[in-house]
């Protein structure tokens, strides 16, 4: 028996860092939103007993180190699971790239064992278990738009965002998160106001969505990869409604309403910058299918 499952890749609308928590991680409230980027996860019984992952992406690893590996490990642990499972991801989203990628596998591959292995279990279970994997696979079990709160874990709903194009771009180079967060320091920044954002998405105001974005981690990835920062003000030039970072980095997204712009934005952006997507918002859960 084999089956599918889409995972797609997610941004920040807004990102704040609130304070570092006592177990080292940081308090954070952020709104992230699912777009029409997504890999592919395919899910096949095998008759030996192991986990198995199949990647034609060499920055994809095939061992514990993958999420998804870790998403199965973990239910065949908790719930005495004696079957085996090869995994193969077909990978369309850039890999280290804030779009949490690893983590939308990683919950692509808990929904679709679920399945497989007619665990019964619930998609709040399976935020759960996701949460002991990664801070964003909690929201990526889930899909659609959220606000997402403590280490990232606790998952408040949100209608899906006004609908427009999404550009995103990617520069050559991998940021780590970690790094990201241990330099972040909290006093005298500017923060992004979580509530406007949530009044935005509500009144499906796109001017007041553009006018609200914002994510605290800039404040550390900009000055340190001058890349990321050339990208937010070339996709600015060329005609974004609005633009922001995603995660800690390094892709940039910039929100646009009409095609001709987008398609002016992806089209600039192309000249300089190899991994350029022109997407459409999500935004909402049903699109897991």
């Amino acid at each position: 028996m084999k089956l599918m499952e889409k995972a797609p890749a997610k941004i920040n609308l807004a990102l704040d860092v609130l304070f570092k928590r006592p177990d080292g991680y940081h308090e954070v409230e952020m709104i992230m939103t699912t777009v029409d980027l997504a890999d592919r996860i395919e899910l096949k019984e095998i008759r030996e007993d192991n986990i198995k992952i199949i990647s034609h992406n060499r920055f994809v690893p095939d061992d514990s180190r993958n999420l998804a590996y870790q998403a199965a490990a973990l239910l065949k642990e908790r719930y005495g699971v004696r079957k085996g499972v090869s995994i193969t991801i077909e990978k369309n989203i850039p890999v280290a790239a804030g779009l949490a990628g690893g983590s939308s596998d990683a919950a692509a591959a808990l929904r679709g064992l679920n399945r497989l292995w007619r665990l019964g279990l619930s998609l709040d279970e399976l935020a759960e278990i996701g949460a002991e994997i990664g801070s964003d696979v909690s929201f990526c079990v889930y899909g659609g738009t959220a606000i997402a709160r403590g280490r990232g874990e606790k998952i408040v709903h949100l209608p899906p965002p006004p609908k427009c194009w999404v550009v995103l771009a990617k520069p050559t180079l991998g940021v780590s998160t970690a790094d990201i967060y241990k330099r972040l320091k909290l006093e005298g920044i500017d923060r992004p106001n979580v509530k406007k954002m949530v009044e935005a998405i509500y009144e499906n105001d796109l001017s007041k969505v553009c006018s609200n974005l914002g994510n605290v981690l800039e404040h550390v990835t900009l000055p340190l990869y001058p890349e990321v920062a050339n990208i937010k003000e070339q996709m600015k030039t060329f005609g974004a409604d609005a633009v922001l970072m995603s995660g800690s980095g390094p892709t940039v997204f910039g929100l646009v309403e009409h095609d001709s712009r987008m398609q002016r934005v992806y089209n600039g952006l192309r000249g300089f910058c190899d991994q350029v997507y022109a997407v459409r918002l999500l935004g909402d859960s049903n699109h897991l299918d």
